[in-house]
């Protein structure tokens, strides 16, 4: 199992990647957060982002699908924002969420899925 700031480093070695930040949707903080710019800070995105999560997760249980959210994507002229949820594996109260933020022009979007996906199994929070 890797940590938090392994699991970060990870992520921000995707092709493409621009920022990564784990994130808790209850309170919208951020556990940790690594990249970024000047135009993109990880923090104001992630909190941000956790108002995506509670509005999917509010429309999934309104329809009564009984599924879990495995990630959202959001498509922009020159980035990809991928958030990933985080199974909650112990039975507490955790709600965590990766969000990884990638350039289109230089990432592979099937492959990050995949890869986001490998370190979100492996992270231990």
């Amino acid at each position: 199992m890797a940590n938090i700031e392994t699991s970060l480093k990870e992520a921000m070695a995707i092709e493409g990647a621009i920022g990564v930040a784990l994130v808790d949707y209850t309170s919208g903080l951020t556990l940790g957060v690594i990249g970024g710019s000047p135009a993109m800070d990880m923090n104001v995105a992630a909190a941000g982002n956790t108002d995506v999560v509670r509005a999917k997760m509010r429309a999934v249980e309104m329809l009564g699908l009984g599924e879990d959210i495995e990630d959202i994507l959001i498509t922009l002229d020159s980035q990809y924002h991928l958030i990933r949820l985080i199974p909650n594996r112990r039975g507490g109260g955790d709600a965590l969420f990766l969000y990884l933020a990638l350039s289109k022009s230089r990432a592979n979007l099937g492959l990050a899925r995949h890869q986001l996906r490998k370190i979100e199994a492996d992270l231990d929070v």
